[in-house]
């Protein structure tokens, strides 16, 4: 029996199949190869186009069938990850009226922080465990608000992976997990939160059916099932954001557990069983996959938007015509400190741990005699560490101490120079694993259609392929001082 994980990347569309019983994948491929666009019609919009992502899933599934490591008519279950906070609109047929809000699009903060002054910091911090900020339900009322024609034809608003869900099922489900990354869901009144709807004046019939994460979302339709040689009306039974998923791949769903990922974005991602925010909201608490409303378990995420589209970016810009393992290479041959060069890697939109405000990119003292392109790789790197340092120290602030750090070996985790800079920055272990997003999203579907009997179940294969241990922390740290003070100059 095999189970199917969809994640939908800003990047790319990633597929996994898994082997239910011996929780293997047996085929991975992503679609396309090269890093699908950001469309930036203004500076600090951020949107993707939701029909993109469908076909890419299609062509994605497509290509991994033709793989012939296994008979697509095994399959029986599917699970979807995806970018978080993104906005679909469509309408009565179930058509897309406009392209996706993605999470990086900083449109919607003086919005969402007229929200927070107009509904009170206390109750949303308390209820909401956020400032509306720049979230889902904000850009939904930018819409509302610059764009009425499209805001009037919403028959529904969702979620990336709601988005495709409905588009292989025809069904139009979400979840708790979802609302809350959305800032729609009232924690303490476990339910959509009339405070939120009220404000923004958004009736609440746009909302899709609730249901659990782990649960039935949906049917393959028939012409789905033929298109991509899948089985007739095998079910959708997972759907999550790819943080909470990640975490859920690394199996990290019990309080004191931490998982961190450095994707496009960057994320730590620690699990607690208490209704806890931070008061200026620079960290977020969302719904984690297994909340319930007995079982409290919510997900304190510290997002960074520039990390690996800042380090995808030198490469552009310097080595277009080099892998990324290449790129790695040379890094590792420049010394710690990267000679004096500092980055600070925020050029994608505005930063929640710098309270919503854009600081942009910076790379300060470059040595015309000194500096090499291997310079710049490395001091990026170290600078993306170092951002997961300082948002690191806001979630001590709110009693978040790991002892250690699971991580997926993949995107900037593949980089020794990465890995090493983070754990010395950190001063915390990192434990590696095989696993990524689609892998998370395929055993997600074997939770959510009870093929597993447990979550448990689903990990009891699951062992780290390495650990690795603060070595230099105290040569890190005083680098780390240089670049906060960098930082400083511009917060």
């Amino acid at each position: 029996m095999l189970l199917l994980g969809i994640d939908i990347g800003t990047s790319s569309i990633k597929i996994a199949v898994v082997d239910a019983y011996t929780q293997a994948c047996i085929a991975a491929v992503q679609y396309p190869e090269t890093e699908t666009p950001i469309t930036s019609l203004q500076p600090g919009w951020a949107e993707q186009d939701p029909e993109m992502w469908w076909n890419h899933v299609q062509l994605a599934i497509l290509k991994a069938n033709a793989t012939q490591k296994y008979n697509p008519a095994n399959i029986a279950a599917i699970g979807i990850a995806y970018q978080m906070h993104g906005l679909v609109c469509v309408d009565k047929e179930q058509r897309v009226l406009r392209d996706s809000i993605i999470w990086c699009d900083s449109r919607a903060v003086t919005i969402g922080n007229k929200a927070f002054e107009a509904i009170g910091h206390e109750k949303c911090l308390s209820h909401l465990l956020n400032s509306p900020g720049n979230f889902t339900a904000s850009k939904l009322a930018w819409v509302k608000e610059h764009e009425p024609h499209i805001y009037e034809q919403i028959d529904k608003v969702m979620l990336p992976g709601d988005y495709i869900a409905m588009k292989l099922t025809g069904a139009v489900t979400t979840s708790a997990s979802a609302l809350s990354e959305g800032v729609f869901w009232d924690f303490k009144n476990n339910g959509l939160s009339k405070d939120v709807m009220d404000h923004f004046g958004f009736h609440t019939s746009i909302i899709p059916t609730i249901k659990n994460v782990f649960s039935d979302h949906g049917l393959l339709t028939e012409a789905v099932a033929k298109y991509l040689s899948l089985p007739l009306n095998i079910p959708v039974t997972y759907k999550a954001g790819d943080q909470p998923n990640n975490a859920l791949s690394l199996n990290v769903l019990q309080p004191g557990e931490v998982a961190a990922t450095a994707g496009t974005s960057g994320v730590i991602y620690g699990v607690g069983n208490t209704l806890s925010y931070d008061k200026q909201s620079r960290i977020n608490g969302f719904a984690h996959v297994n909340h319930t409303s007995s079982q409290i378990r919510i997900g304190t995420l510290l997002c960074i938007n520039g990390t690996g589209i800042a380090n995808s970016f030198s490469k552009k810009l310097l080595a277009a015509d080099k892998s990324y393992p290449v790129v790695n290479e040379a890094a590792k041959q420049v010394p710690i400190g990267s000679e004096g060069l500092c980055v600070l890697p925020f050029g994608n939109g505005a930063e929640r741990i710098f309270n919503n405000r854009t600081v942009g990119a910076h790379y300060s003292n470059i040595d015309f005699n000194t500096h090499t392109q291997a310079h710049i790789f490395r001091a990026v790197q170290e600078g993306i560490a170092f951002s997961f340092r300082y948002g690191l120290d806001i979630m001590k602030e709110n009693g978040i101490n790991p002892t250690v750090i699971r991580a997926g070996k993949a995107n900037l985790f593949l980089s020794d120079v990465f890995v090493n800079a983070f754990v010395n920055a950190t001063n915390v272990p990192v434990e590696l694993h095989e696993t990524d997003g689609a892998i998370g999203a395929a055993k997600g579907a074997g939770i959510g259609a009870g093929i597993f009997a447990s979550e448990k179940e689903a990990f009891q294969h699951m062992k780290p392929l390495d650990l690795i241990e603060p070595t230099v922390h105290e040569a890190y740290d005083e680098v780390y001082k240089t670049w906060k003070d960098l930082l400083l100059k511009f917060i």
